[in-house]
């Protein structure tokens, strides 16, 4: 990491997190979880808020999020059997599209092992056409919106 790199983030600055345990297979070759496990990590604690408090409904609802941009910084390994908590909060939220950002913290742990990154364009199931964010999941996106940049 260079000097000008921002550190990372703090738990504190988070919304909501869910409990991830890493699994034997999470692991590569060189005793960590492997990069793209972090990535099913961020989707899971995204999909989680929005079903459980956003109240979308993946199977039916009229509105689904696609997955448009995705992004990792790493800051230090993780290797299974650590439990990890997986924190999101909302970057940007805009009229059809939110930027979140999913901190991976060890259980316990004040600083993050890994910020991500990730962009959902609300869409109409049908059209694929992008659709303003549903009232219920606009609420609930703004509970957990980090405060704009000073």
């Amino acid at each position: 990491m260079s000097r000008d790199a921002a550190p990372p983030p703090l738990r504190a600055s988070f919304g909501y997190s869910v409990v991830l345990p890493t699994r034997w297979m999470d692991n590569d070759l060189y005793g960590h979880v492997n990069n793209v496990v972090y990535y099913s990590f961020f989707d899971t604690v995204i999909n989680c808020y929005l079903i459980e408090v956003g109240g979308l409904d993946i199977h039916r609802g009229e509105v689904i999020g696609l997955a448009v941009e995705t992004g990792c910084r790493f800051f230090r390994p993780v290797a299974y059997p650590e439990i990890l908590d997986a924190c999101l909060r909302v970057a940007h939220l805009g009229r059809s599209s939110v930027r979140y950002e999913v901190g991976i913290f060890p259980q316990g742990a004040g600083e993050c092992a890994a910020l991500g990154t990730f962009v959902h364009v609300f869409v109409d199931r049908g059209t694929r056409r992008p659709t303003p964010i549903p009232d219920g999941l606009r609420r609930a996106l703004a509970a957990i919106a980090s405060p704009a940049p000073g």
